[in-house]
Parts: C-alpha cells; structure tokens; sequence
C-alpha cells in the first residue's frame, strides 16, 4: 500500500496510449479511493534487476527541473557536458511531459547534493525512455555540481505533484 495522496481515480485507458496522461481518469486528485485500492502492473517484459528512477527537481512544475537520477539507492544529478534538446527530448518524452522547450546547464535549477552520476549523454531524440541513449559509465566525469543538467517541457500544469519519477526500463544499464 501506497501512502500520501492518491492523484488518479477511475482511470480508463483503450492501450493505445503512450502515457497514463493520454488516458481517461477523474481530475487530478479527485479520488473516493484508499490505499487499500492501490493499483499496480507487471509487464510482459520485465526481467529488470533493479528498478531505477528518474526524476526532475527544483523546478516551477514536474515538468521543469534539474535531472536526477536514482542509483544505488542515492539520487545523483547528470553533468552538462553535450546536454542538447535532443537528451531533453527523451527525458520529456519518458516522463509524460511533452516535448522538450529547453535544455539547460550552469545548475539553471540549482546545484544537486550527492554524486554526478551520468557525463557526456547522447540521445539520438528518438529513444522512447533515457536509458536507452548512450549513458556513458555511471560515476565517470569531469565535472562539479555547477553543471549539472535541467530540462524545461511543454506539458508542466501547476498542482500536480513533483518531483515526477519514472522507472527507467534497460535490464542492466546499472550492472
């Protein structure tokens, strides 16, 4: 069971949708559920072996914000170096916010605390979640919390929760 505020109730999906934002559901926030109606999936494919997460911080919305990632049980930011609106692309496109308005570097959202865990990404733009650009090695780079990666997406909507996360789906990516 989940704890905290329950933001969908009465979703309705077809399957045809790319992201839960596509998909029919009461207001954001409007529920007559409990936790004890928690949802949950499985998928098809999912021989992961460790979850790992990514989120936007610091930002006006959770569409906006400085790029974290989760590993080791410890969020770590992503440096700046060769950060482009195409990274910014596959980073919207995951987290269901749209397309990419901005991609930005200097710590435009302030500097993040922990470990720089990723350094010269590359994504093509066309990658359906981030770990499938290329990531380079995890905790390798040449840089300080003063470059640290943020994005800015078409779909922020005031009220809704942040920091938004999403799992990252690459079996291995961490190993």
């Amino acid at each position: 069971q989940g704890m905290g505020h329950i933001w969908l109730d009465d979703l309705s999906c077809t399957g045809n949708e790319d992201t839960l934002t596509q998909c029919r559901a009461q207001p954001w926030g409007q529920n007559n559920c409990n936790h004890g109606e928690d949802a949950g999936v499985v998928c098809s494919d999912a021989n992961i072996t460790e979850e790992t997460q990514i989120r936007l911080t610091n930002g006006s919305n959770h569409c906006a914000g400085r790029v974290e990632v989760l590993h080791q049980q410890q969020w770590g930011t992503i440096c700046d170096d060769s950060w482009d609106l195409k990274d910014a692309k596959v980073i919207c496109r995951q987290l269901g916010c749209g397309t990419a308005v901005a991609a930005l570097g200097h710590a435009h959202f302030g500097q993040g605390l922990g470990p720089i865990w990723l350094d010269e990404v590359e994504c093509t733009g066309i990658e359906t979640t981030f770990s499938q650009c290329n990531l380079g090695s995890k905790g390798l780079h040449n840089c300080n919390h003063e470059e640290d990666a943020g994005v800015v997406c078409s779909g922020g909507h005031e009220g809704k929760p942040g920091p938004q996360q999403r799992g990252l789906s690459r079996p291995g990516w961490w190993d």
